[in-house]
């Protein structure tokens, strides 16, 4: 079998570069993206400029413009981004139809069918970084492996570095070029991971990668536990470059449940009638999206963290429900009843519904005492209307409350502003 050329493709500070090529006299700027309105709010990105005058991607707002008084901040338009990386999607599959986002900025790509229409490896890379700066204006960086790890780590730890943004990374220069990188530079190894690594005497990539995969598994388990087998042989198979895992076309899975969630300002919800407007307007949302995916669960979860400023905690419950459904009023029942019998009355800060046990909802069973087929076309109705004109245009009265948050969430994709 012929060895796979494949690619992890990054966008370089994705969503500042977008706000860059937007407004051109931002070009020469240092720009970040985060709320300006906001000063204790996180920076989502930031561009070149803003990186060479110490602002980190992830905090905060104020401590970013204390650094860099001159930095302008961009509120996010996740809509735009989406479709963006949309855009970079259609123009890698002019190149290959094996195309498999990673996130909302990477994506890999398995050229080995391909080289013999478009050149070699690194022309390709150059042909679809100019195509996509060109069509969005975002500068790409190619890693290029015979596998997915080490094209990602090709990625992230070379082509980002490099002025040409590309870099080949095999069984042939791994050992001069991988091995002697610090070993919490390899993938998913983080900070806990690597003060185990340390603790073992494995400095480096290569002090794993070297070791025979017996010796390296007694390692671990003195280190970790007999229960470190797992992880023991992933570490290495990923020291050494090994994945046997395909680029998959899309990233759709069968959805095992539906789930919303919603951070609040705890000092504002103290009052179970206050987090009752937000439960609902979430549950709103998780069945809104059950019948768009053609599905309706049995079981309702309900979880909540809870501070009251020196004390945390957090609950999470669920109900089996009599039959499955995707009906508001027949989830919001079960989810309220949730909340009033086990919230213990302190100020909440994160409050999320789950929708699980997921049938379709092509058959559904029938009742004497409720049209439910009814009521099924009147959300559905809502639902369209919703789609047409945003998930503003029907809202519940109890939104227009205080304490309703939906206002707020129509704006926002994940969180951010559209």
């Amino acid at each position: 079998m012929s060895e796979r050329t494949i690619f992890l493709i990054d966008g370089q500070s994705f969503y500042a570069s977008i706000e860059k090529a937007a407004r051109p006299e931002l070009r020469d700027k240092p720009v970040a993206v985060g709320d300006p309105a906001r000063r204790n709010g996180i920076i989502l990105a930031a561009c070149p400029i803003a990186k060479g005058r110490g602002v980190t991607t992830a905090e905060r707002v104020g401590e970013a413009l204390a650094k860099c008084p001159d930095l302008v901040v961009v509120r996010p338009r996740m809509g735009t981004y989406i479709q963006i990386s949309l855009l970079m999607t259609r123009i890698y599959e002019m190149y290959t139809d094996q195309v498999e986002p990673y996130s909302i900025d990477e994506q890999f790509l398995d050229v080995t069918g391909s080289l013999s229409n478009f050149g070699e490896p690194a022309e390709v890379a150059r042909s679809i970084q100019q195509r996509i700066q060109l069509s969005t204006g975002v500068w790409s960086r190619v890693g290029i492996g015979p596998t997915k790890i080490l094209a990602k780590t090709a990625t992230d730890n070379f082509a980002k570095k490099r002025p040409e943004g590309v870099f080949v990374l095999n069984q042939e220069n791994m050992e001069r070029e991988l091995w002697p990188l610090p070993v919490h530079q390899m993938f998913m190894v983080g900070s806990r991971m690597t003060r185990h690594f340390v603790r073992m005497g494995l400095h480096t990539i290569g002090d794993v990668a070297r070791l025979e995969l017996g010796d390296f598994k007694r390692k671990m388990r003195r280190e970790m536990g007999k229960q470190s087998d797992i992880q023991a042989e992933y570490y290495w198979q990923t020291a050494r470059g090994i994945d046997p895992s395909p680029v998959v076309a899309g990233i759709r899975k069968k959805l095992k449940s539906i789930g919303h969630g919603k951070a609040l300002r705890a000092h504002l919800y103290r009052k179970l009638e206050d987090l009752e407007v937000v439960l609902l307007e979430l549950v709103i949302e998780v069945c809104r999206r059950a019948r768009r995916h053609g599905v309706m669960g049995d079981t309702v979860h309900v979880g909540a963290a809870e501070t009251d400023g020196t004390r945390s905690s957090y609950f999470g419950r669920q109900v089996k429900l009599q039959q499955p459904t995707a009906l508001t009023h027949e989830v919001a029942a079960a989810a309220l009843r949730l909340l009033r019998e086990h919230w213990s009355g302190m100020p909440v800060a994160r409050l999320s519904i789950t929708l699980g046990g997921l049938a379709d909802d092509s058959v559904d069973q029938l009742t004497l005492f409720e049209d439910r087929t009814k009521t099924t076309s009147i959300e559905r109705a809502t639902d369209r209307l919703k789609d047409r004109y945003g998930p503003a245009a029907v809202m519940r009265a109890s939104s227009m409350l205080e304490s309703g948050v939906a206002r707020e969430r129509a704006e926002q994709i994940g969180g951010h502003y559209k």
